[in-house]
């Protein structure tokens, strides 16, 4: 049962998205979120202390979101390779739909420092975990030759970094327009041996 605190906390994350996403951190200031949601300073810090526990919640929210769209786009799939590729394929589709919300979870935070790095890793070790689950059991059916996977998921989130920093500083392609190369890409670093090799 949602209580009135978890919708008045849920309208804050809301709002405090949209201007983290629009101004970065820094240029945010609590003043902002506070006329969007019509709740007062004082209200605001009673549910978030601090602006940078509200920026990591802010970013939680996003990647519970991007866990969910990334397990269920992979139960979908019939093999295990194929669903690490669609959890990737999954985050990149949304992140490329909302540039605001790419912005937010990958450069926004620079700033901020090493905790917004611990942040950062802490949200992409999750992402991390979905694919190398994946990976692991293509290792184990033979669909994949033997790799470390913790690496493999590292490498696989590595491309989908760089990518969408690319696409957010210089434009060009949307990453999901760049997925079938990357599927490609790193697919083939981790596809069976053939004979004679």
């Amino acid at each position: 049962m949602t209580t009135a605190s978890d919708a008045t906390r849920e309208r804050i994350l809301e709002a405090a998205e949209t201007v983290f996403g629009d101004k970065g951190y820094h240029d945010a200031i609590v003043d902002d979120i506070g006329r969007a949601t019509s709740i007062s300073k004082g209200g605001l810090y009673f549910h978030f202390p601090k602006k940078e526990v509200l920026f990591f919640a802010v970013m939680d929210r996003l990647a519970d979101r991007l866990v969910q769209k990334a397990e269920m786009a992979a139960a979908a799939q019939t093999s295990p390779l194929a669903s690490a590729e669609a959890a990737l394929e999954a985050v990149l589709t949304s992140l490329s739909k909302r540039r605001r919300i790419a912005r937010l979870l990958i450069v926004q935070g620079y700033s901020m420092g090493n905790s917004f790095e611990r942040k950062r890793v802490e949200v992409f070790d999750r992402f991390a975990a979905i694919i190398r689950d994946h990976l692991d059991r293509a290792v184990s059916s033979g669909e994949v030759r033997p790799v470390d996977t913790h690496i493999a998921a590292r490498v696989w989130l590595g491309a989908m970094n760089e990518v969408i920093i690319h696409w957010l500083y210089e434009g060009g392609d949307s990453p999901v327009q760049s997925m079938p190369t990357i599927k490609r890409l790193l697919s083939a670093g981790i596809a069976p041996e053939r004979e004679g090799q």
